[in-house]
């Protein structure tokens, strides 16, 4: 009769060989290609990878102690020792030496790599990185409220997983040995370390059909977890476990002889109860030991379904069903594929006795899991399986690939909407809305993309170019529309155009087509070149038209643009393109403009004050009919506190009383400085005075636009302006010259300015 043991063995070697195969390593343990000419450690057999990897790792570990407080060679045995008992290939026992070698390597890939292979060093790297998210993790659960926090750590381990599938069976392995030391030294094992085991890597053997990794893992954290509990189930097992195995094995050989005579062919097994799981049904369901049926179970492998249904009937003829405890699993299979069925009847003896009855597919399912897709011992003559054609052989390891992803995928979803049991086995933690969905290339590689991802961010994910050019995808074989939300395991084919860029649709929300920041932020990277492109052309334009207009196209472009204060001629022509820098400038730079006349030189005219009779302007203290003209230098306007200086035969020429050329003037000539002051206005209109408005702001493309904006709405007339930006672009000013009536008018207009986005000083000069 084949054991449990034996038949976890056997599934766990199966996805064994599927790790091995998709790394490049042989069933047959030899290195992969990389290690070839590299040589044996010294000591070991060349041939053996085992001996090799041992001997390569023993000086490095010898007397080195783990966090876990274990010996790291003695670990490293035992871990390889675990692999090798459920059916581990050669090259993956190997492994388990090189990853906690790496830890006292000071560049231990490289090193790997160069001893034994790229596939190794690859496993090294994946593995010593895992362990720092499971250290992490470990902190993180133990504090409350951190829920978010370990389900992130649970799916970068997934896509660790996915990367490298002899992850999983090497940390599986590992912490497996960890518990069992911490058994073998009767020390207490920490509960963090505990209830991680009991809450991520028992389910995750549980859905990759490790079942006896996974018994152990369950049994282990429950003895550390919950010890006077351990104890007192141990205790009710043992208590009569040789009359319970007398029952059992009777009941198996009559329901063995039942089948015979009713022309059943079948295979009659017992099956074995661990502690934990008795303990939990014990506790879910509120029964007493008595009442856990399945302490005594049968199981029961026909050929076909038609065999299974009549085995039922036997067996419900036979004795006498429980009611209640009937389900059909067949009919309506669990979520994660398994069928069976289940039934629970009253043996010769009066007690219950547990019987499940599937076909052997089923039960190859059911022990195996996903590793039933791609069997250890289907290697053949002509290569696994009998398969000697390459891309054939692919196709099929591919597909063996995703059935194990989809299994990682569906724990991943699990532990995020169900929650893991507590360390006391308590009720699950409030479900955590998962953000992430995991789909696949044609090649079996698993992609990372937000929840509600669509064909899109999936081009964008592979490469940002295949992204650009993406104009269909098939998804599990059927054409979509690009914005069709991705479902988790999905397998995703993109179909693109030899050259062409993304479409502006893409970027409007309410169409749905992307839902990764990244790829929206590569969308709009792509349209912004595109228009900085046409900015920089369009400005390129304007300058050599001036310099046609002005005979200087000799001038070299690159030479112009640093005169000007900029890096490169294309920085100049991007702001000319966006009209924040003045062709002006560039003129004044080719032909200097006259200096400005000083002052007191200044050609005066009459005030509009002045010319409407004395109705506003300015007014000078005792005097009538003297030309005055307001300075240039500080533009003083109501109700700013002024003084007038006397020019030479050309009137007073009006200066704000700070002035700093009225104070350097009054020094010289303390004479010619008079009292003057506002005159009221009058007319219908109230006369304007020029001013200067000073900005600095954080140069972009736009601003001189909402600047212009604020003058237009608040009817402000400009008649002057002058703009110059950073040689490193990142800062502008500006300098305006308007016309207020007074200086309150200016202050509504600079808060206006204020507010514009990227301004961050508006003051008047």
């Amino acid at each position: 009769m084949k054991s449990a043991a034996s038949a976890a063995a056997g599934g766990a070697a199966a996805i064994v060989h599927l790790a091995s195969v998709e790394s490049g390593l042989g069933h047959d343990g030899q290195p992969g290609p990389g290690a070839a000419g590299q040589g044996a450690a010294a000591g070991a057999n060349p041939a053996d990878p085992v001996q090799r990897a041992r001997a390569f790792a023993e000086p490095l570990l010898a007397g080195q102690v783990l966090d876990t407080g274990e010996d790291a060679l003695a670990h490293a045995d035992g871990t390889a020792a675990v692999l090798r008992h459920i059916g581990g290939a050669p090259s993956l026992c190997a492994a388990a030496y090189l990853v906690y070698a790496g830890d006292y390597l000071q560049r231990p890939e490289e090193v790997v790599h160069k001893a034994f292979g790229e596939s190794y060093a690859s496993l090294v790297t994946l593995t010593r990185k895992l362990v720092q998210i499971q250290r992490a993790a470990r902190s993180a659960v133990s504090q409350e409220g951190q829920r978010g926090l370990q389900l992130e750590r649970v799916r970068k381990m997934l896509l660790a997983f996915s990367r490298d599938l002899r992850v999983v069976l090497l940390r599986l392995a590992s912490r497996l040995q960890t518990l069992r030391w911490h058994a073998a030294q009767r020390q207490p094992c920490p509960e963090a370390l505990a209830s991680e085991s009991l809450q991520v890597f028992a389910p995750l053997a549980n859905r990759l059909g490790i079942w006896q990794i996974k018994w152990e893992l369950e049994d282990l954290s429950f003895r550390f977890l919950q010890p006077q509990e351990y104890q007192r189930i141990a205790g009710l097992v043992d208590e009569k476990r040789a009359e319970r195995e007398q029952q059992v094995a009777a009941a198996r050989e009559q329901l063995a002889t039942l089948l015979q005579r009713a022309g059943v062919a079948a295979d009659v097994q017992g099956r074995p109860k661990h502690l934990y799981s008795i303990w939990k049904k014990m506790r879910g369901k509120g029964l007493a030991f008595e009442r856990v049926f399945d302490t005594r179970a049968l199981r029961v492998v026909v050929d076909d379904v038609a065999a299974c249904y009549m085995a039922l009937a036997r067996v419900h003829e036979a004795m006498k069903p429980v009611d209640g405890e009937f389900d059909d699993y067949i009919a309506r299979p669990k979520p994660n594929g398994y069928q069976s069925l289940h039934t629970v009847v009253l043996g010769a003896d009066g007690r219950p006795l547990e019987v499940q009855i599937r076909t052997r597919a089923m039960h190859e399912h059911a022990e195996h899991g996903v590793a039933a897709h791609w069997m250890y011992k289907e290697a053949g003559a002509k290569g696994y399986a009998g398969v000697s054609a390459v891309g054939e052989f692919e196709d099929r390891v591919a597909e063996a690939r995703k059935a194990v992803l989809r299994e990682l995928l569906a724990w991943e979803r699990d532990f995020a909407s169900q929650g893991a049991e507590g360390p006391a086995g308590g009720p699950a933690a409030a479900p955590v809305e998962g953000e992430r969905i995991y789909v696949f290339t044609p090649q079996a590689t698993i992609i990372d993309l937000p929840a509600g991802g669509t064909p899109v961010d999936f081009a964008y994910a592979l490469h940002t170019d295949l992204g650009h050019r993406c104009r269909g995808a098939k998804v599990d074989g059927a054409m979509v529309p690009l914005n069709t939300p991705l479902q988790s395991g999905q397998t995703v084919e993109v179909v693109t155009v030899k050259e062409g860029g993304p479409s502006l649709d893409w970027l409007n929300a309410e169409l749905h087509y992307l839902a990764s920041a990244r790829a929206k932020a590569k969308v709009r990277a792509w349209f912004n070149a595109e228009q900085m492109a046409q900015t920089i052309a369009r400005g390129r334009e304007a300058v050599e038209k001036l310099l046609q207009r002005t005979g200087s196209t000799a001038l070299e472009r690159q030479a112009l643009a640093e005169r000007l204060g900029f890096k490169t001629a294309e920085a100049l022509f991007e702001l000319v393109g966006k009209d924040e820098y003045s062709l002006r400038n560039i003129e004044n730079l080719l032909k200097p403009a006259e200096p400005a006349p000083e002052a007191d030189k200044v050609q005066l005219g009459r005030s509009r004050a002045e010319e409407g009779g004395g109705r506003g302007g300015v007014l000078v203290v005792g005097m009538d009919s003297l030309l005055t003209t307001l300075g240039k230098c500080c533009r003083p306007a109501p109700p700013d506190a002024i003084c007038g200086f006397v020019t030479r035969g050309r009137g007073v020429a009006v200066h704000r009383a700070d002035c700093s050329n009225l104070r350097q003037m009054a020094q010289t000539s303390p004479g010619r400085v008079i009292e003057v002051a506002w005159g009221r206005p009058g007319g219908d209109k109230a006369p304007v005075y020029p001013m200067d408005v000073v900005i600095e702001a954080a140069d972009r493309s736009g601003l001189l636009r909402d600047i212009s904006e604020v003058f237009t709405r608040e009817k402000v007339n400009v008649t002057g302006s002058q703009t110059q930006s950073a040689k490193d672009g990142g800062t502008a000013w500006m300098t305006f010259t308007v016309e207020a009536t007074d200086t309150a008018r200016l202050g509504t207009l600079l808060a206006h300015i204020a507010r514009v986005p990227g301004v961050r000083h508006a003051r008047r000069r």
